[in-house]
């Protein structure tokens, strides 16, 4: 979902805090991950946008990569293969979860 799709107001707000965030721009060796991620079937090719971000946070140092995505990101199965092979390029796969796993018990309704 892009960021000024649906309610006018709320896009607004959306991109008022976006401007303060600093853009990444996407690098080879992300592409290069990305795409091995693929080649390797852990992630599968209809997913590829999935495997460019988790190369894209993993290269950048991310700490904690946030997604509901459960089925390619947020998914502890597919999660082991990138481990694995991110180990093996000399990388450590940032933590990944969902929002509510981060925020605690606390904030969950």
């Amino acid at each position: 979902m892009s960021a000024v799709a649906g309610d006018p107001d709320a896009a607004k707000k959306r991109l008022t805090v976006l401007n303060d965030v600093p853009l990444i721009l996407i690098t080879e060796q992300e592409l290069d991950i990305a795409n091995s991620l693929v080649a390797k079937g852990i992630i599968p090719a209809k997913a590829a946008e999935d495997a460019l971000h988790i190369a894209i946070a993993t290269v950048n140092g991310v700490d904690y990569l946030l997604s509901w995505n459960c089925r390619h990101i947020a998914n502890p199965e597919i999660q082991r293969g990138i481990a694995a092979h991110l180990e093996e390029i000399g990388l450590s796969l940032p933590f990944i979860c969902i929002p509510e796993e981060l925020l605690g018990d606390e904030h969950v309704e």
